[in-house]
């Protein structure tokens, strides 16, 4: 292993549009992106030319940009790409495919995607001059229809993203789950599952615990709230890609994409993503560098290895997609005669309402990191901004920001981690 390797990456590149001529703020963001050797964004939309018929749901937005786009993630320096999150299968299964070609035209490592799940959860290599990289790219937020499925000598495999599913289990004192069983039976809506059960396809579950409809699942507790738990097949599938990364590569990265948060707070992650980030450095990952909420989320060093919670937005440009299928407008109100601008109007209220109206999804961090013999030596976070008051064709492009408040909000998320962050002249430094 080589003495140092330098990292860099970045939470969601929701980009839509080329990045405008002569813009001085890219130049700054560029050359602190082109001084580290593995340097990583997560590309959160499908890249064709409306080759692919969109999915009858998506991510949110149905996510596309013309190819040419690319080329300005490549001026910011990036060379590996992750791509396992919601959007993937925006334009199902042949936009995936025409995002994949895309990438490799452009000379993109990337990861997360395929044809099938092998594809999908492999790692994939980036040689630099100072060590081998790899990267393994995760997902848990998605529709069932986004996952990979894998591929068998007599079956082909299924397009898809590489998932991590997880379970979630709601707790409440004994008396309120009879209540609820009360409930349930009186309206039926367990009767699927107690058919099932009879006719032996399911067991039944213990008597301390309860279905209320088919996704959600109640168990007697002492305190009231929820629990969450990774996937244990899909953890052993990724912990078994590690393990054969960590035999190939000087380093491990995980991208991972995940919404779930921890009760009613974005900016926290939910239970089974801390123990699945854990779970990796324990079996080998050198970095888990997380993003999906479009929030920045806290950041934890264990074992010596960063974990960031979400990165949020690097580039967000979900207000300026080119095209939106019918289904986008009919989720308004909206018909065949309106545009794409009155569609987003819709949705934000005119800015009034969902993302288009938090500064915060504005606001993230830009981390700038060095490993030295596979412990963390250095770690240093740029503060960014990407122009929440501007008007939307304006905004989402990333700028070095002077708003201390950015970093004093990681700071104070990070706490609970044990995470000491100092900020002077303008940037943060986690103390090692």
């Amino acid at each position: 292993m080589n003495n140092t390797v330098t990292f860099i990456a970045t939470g969601d590149s929701f980009i839509t549009r080329r990045l405008p001529a002569g813009d001085k703020n890219f130049r700054g963001i560029a050359k602190i992106i082109t001084k580290a050797d593995f340097r990583l964004t997560n590309l959160e939309v499908t890249i064709h030319n409306k080759e692919a018929a969109p999915a009858a749901e998506s991510g949110g937005t149905w996510a596309m940009a013309q190819p040419r786009v690319l080329k300005d993630l490549k001026r910011y320096g990036f060379n590996i790409i992750s791509w396992a999150n919601n959007h993937a299968l925006d334009y199902l299964y042949e936009g995936l495919e025409h995002t994949k070609n895309n990438l490799e035209k452009h000379g993109f490592t990337h990861a997360g995607a395929g044809l099938n799940l092998s594809e999908a959860e492999e790692p994939k290599y980036l040689a630099t001059k100072n060590g081998r990289i790899a990267l393994i790219a995760v997902c848990s937020t998605f529709h069932s229809f986004n996952v990979a499925g894998e591929q068998r000598r007599d079956m082909k495999g299924r397009p898809g993203i590489n998932p991590l599913r997880h379970d979630q289990i709601y707790l409440l004192p004994k008396d309120k789950i009879n209540a609820l069983s009360e409930i349930a039976d009186l309206l039926g809506i367990n009767n699927f599952y107690h058919y099932a059960v009879k006719q032996g396809r399911v067991d039944p579950l213990p008597d301390d615990m309860t279905h209320f409809g088919p996704q959600f699942l109640f168990k007697a507790g002492d305190k009231q709230g929820s629990i969450t738990r990774p996937d244990p097949v899909d953890l052993d599938r990724i912990l078994e890609r590690i393990a054969e990364a960590k035999r190939l590569a000087d380093y491990v990265v995980i991208s991972f994409h995940g919404h779930e948060m921890k009760d009613n707070a974005p900016m926290i992650a939910a239970d089974f993503i801390e123990i699945f980030a854990r779970t990796c450095v324990d079996g080998g990952a050198d970095a888990i560098i997380g993003h999906g909420p479009h929030v920045v989320r806290g950041i934890e060093i264990y074992k010596g290895k960063p974990i960031f919670y979400s990165l949020g937005n690097f580039i967000f440009q979900n207000e300026t997609p080119s095209h939106l299928p019918q289904d986008f407008y009919e989720n308004y109100g909206l018909g065949h005669y309106d545009t794409v601008a009155d569609a987003l109007d819709a949705r934000s209220r005119n800015g009034a309402i969902g993302l288009a109206s938090m500064p915060s999804v504005y606001e993230s961090v830009l981390p700038f990191w060095k490993m030295t013999d596979g412990l963390l030596d250095e770690l240093i976070l740029y503060p960014l901004e990407l122009g929440y008051h501007l008007p939307r064709y304006n905004r989402g492009w990333p700028k070095l920001s002077y708003n201390q408040d950015i970093l004093q909000g990681l700071k104070d998320l990070s706490e609970s981690y044990g995470t000491e962050i100092t900020i002077e002249n303008g940037i943060g430094r986690v103390k090692i």
